[in-house]
C-alpha cells in the first residue's frame, strides 16, 4: 500500500506558509497593480484567506483568459493575485509529497531537472546502444490536448492515493471542479478559441496547481512504464514520451501498451506516435537532439527571436527592469551555450541590444 499523508489542509492555512506563499506568487511582479492592492494590507489579507481555509468558505476568483498564438495557439487562464497565493500555499505543501515519488527520467517541472539535463539523456542513451553495432531506433509520444482533456474524476482519484485528507481534498475538488467556468475541450475540437468549452474534464492551463496535478497525473504512465513495462530507456519532459531501443518490434509493443493504458485509466489519446531512427535525430524539449549533436528546434528559435524582441521593446517602454530583461536573455544564451548552433547565438549576441526610449523620474 502506498504511504497516504493526514494533516495536510492545516498546514497549508499556517500564517507562515502564507506568508511565504505570497512571497514567491509576487516574485518579479511586486509592482502591479493586483500585487500593490494586495501588500498594502498584507497581514489582513493573509489572515483573511486563513479564515477562509478554516471555515472552508474559500472560492475560487474570476479567470481572466489570454490567448497565445505562439508557438501554437493556447488559451491561458490568469487568477487574481489572492488566488495565486494560495495555489502557491497548496504547492508548497503538496508538491514535495509527489515529487519525492516520480522517477529519475522525469523532467518537467521539476526543480533542478529540465529541458537539457533532459536531450543530455537522451544523448548518452543514443551513444551507449549505438555501440552495440546495431540500429537504435525511438519512439515518441505526445498526448492529444493534454491540458484540456484530462477528466477530473481521474485526477481526484490519483490525488487520493496519497492525500488521505478529506478537507485537502474539498480544496483540490474546489479549484479542480470549477462551479465558474469549463476547462475542457470536445475531442473533436479543431479551432481553440472557437470551441465550446466543456465541464468535467480539462484544467486551466497557466495555474500552479494544474502544472503540478500535470506531473502526478503523469506519474501514473511513467510508473506503469518502468514499474510494469520495466523500458529500460524511457523518457518523459511534459506530455512529451520518448524510448529507445535497438529492436523496433518492441518499441511497437510498448506503444501499443502505453496507448492502451493512457485510454483506459485516464481517459487520454495520442495526437502523434512514431518510430524513427535515431540517427535520423529527435526532436524533444525544444531541441532537435543526436548522439553527438544538438541545436535548437527552428520553432524554439523562432519563438526566442520574438521573445527577445518584445524584450527589448519593453524595455525600452519602461515597462520591465534592466535586471528582469538581462534574466530573459542569459537564460537563452544559457540554451545556445549547449548547443551546436553558434552562428545563431553571435547573432543574438549581436542583435540583443538595450535603449531606453523613457526618462527615470528623480526626485528634486
Amino acid at each position: 500500500m502506498p504511504k497516504t499523508y493526514r494533516n495536510l489542509f492545516e498546514q497549508v492555512y499556517q500564517y507562515e506558509n502564507l506568508h511565504a506563499a505570497y512571497l514567491e506568487a509576487r516574485k518579479d511582479k511586486r509592482f502591479r497593480e493586483g500585487v500593490l492592492r494586495f501588500s498594502s494590507n498584507l497581514e489582513e489579507n493573509l489572515i483573511n484567506m486563513q479564515n477562509h481555509l478554516i471555515y472552508q468558505s474559500y472560492k475560487v476568483g474570476e479567470y481572466r483568459e489570454v490567448i497565445i498564438r505562439i508557438p501554437k495557439t493556447r488559451i491561458i487562464m490568469i487568477l487574481p493575485f489572492r488566488d495565486r497565493v494560495m495555489q502557491w500555499a497548496i504547492y508548497r505543501i503538496i508538491n514535495p509529497i509527489f515529487e519525492r515519488s516520480y522517477i529519475t527520467d522525469s523532467y518537467g517541472c521539476i526543480k533542478n531537472r529540465g529541458n537539457l539535463k533532459a536531450v543530455s539523456r537522451i544523448q548518452y542513451w543514443m551513444k551507449l546502444l549505438s555501440r552495440q553495432k546495431r540500429e537504435v531506433y525511438v519512439l515518441s509520444l505526445d498526448i492529444r490536448k493534454y491540458f484540456f482533456r484530462i477528466p477530473h474524476d481521474a485526477i481526484l482519484d490519483i490525488l487520493r492515493k496519497k492525500i488521505a485528507d478529506e478537507k485537502m481534498m474539498w480544496l483540490f475538488e474546489l479549484i479542480i471542479r470549477s462551479r465558474t467556468k469549463a476547462f475542457g475541450l470536445p475531442p473533436d475540437a479543431v479551432d481553440i478559441e472557437e470551441a465550446e468549452l466543456i465541464w468535467g474534464i480539462g484544467m486551466p492551463v497557466g495555474s500552479l496547481v494544474s502544472q503540478m496535478i500535470a506531473n502526478v497525473v503523469l506519474n501514473e504512465v511513467d510508473q506503469y512504464a518502468k514499474r510494469v513495462l520495466q523500458i529500460p530507456y524511457y523518457i518523459r519532459y511534459m506530455d512529451n514520451f520518448a524510448m529507445f531501443s535497438n529492436d523496433k518490434q518492441e518499441l511497437h509493443r510498448y506503444k501499443a501498451l502505453i496507448k492502451r493504458y493512457l485510454h483506459e485509466h485516464l481517459g487520454l489519446d495520442l495526437s502523434a506516435e512514431s518510430i524513427t531512427r535515431a540517427r535520423d535525430g529527435l526532436e524533444f524539449a525544444g531541441y532537435r537532439v543526436w548522439a553527438d549533436k544538438l541545436i535548437l528546434r527552428k520553432s524554439t528559435t523562432l519563438r526566442m527571436k520574438r521573445r527577445l524582441r518584445h524584450v527589448m521593446q519593453q524595455y525600452s517602454d519602461g515597462k520591465i527592469s534592466l535586471e528582469k530583461a538581462e534574466s530573459v536573455y542569459q537564460s537563452y544564451r544559457g540554451m545556445m551555450e549547449h548547443c551546436d548552433n553558434k552562428s545563431l547565438e553571435n547573432k543574438v549576441l549581436k542583435d540583443f541590444v538595450l535603449t531606453k526610449s523613457w526618462v527615470e523620474e528623480r526626485p528634486d
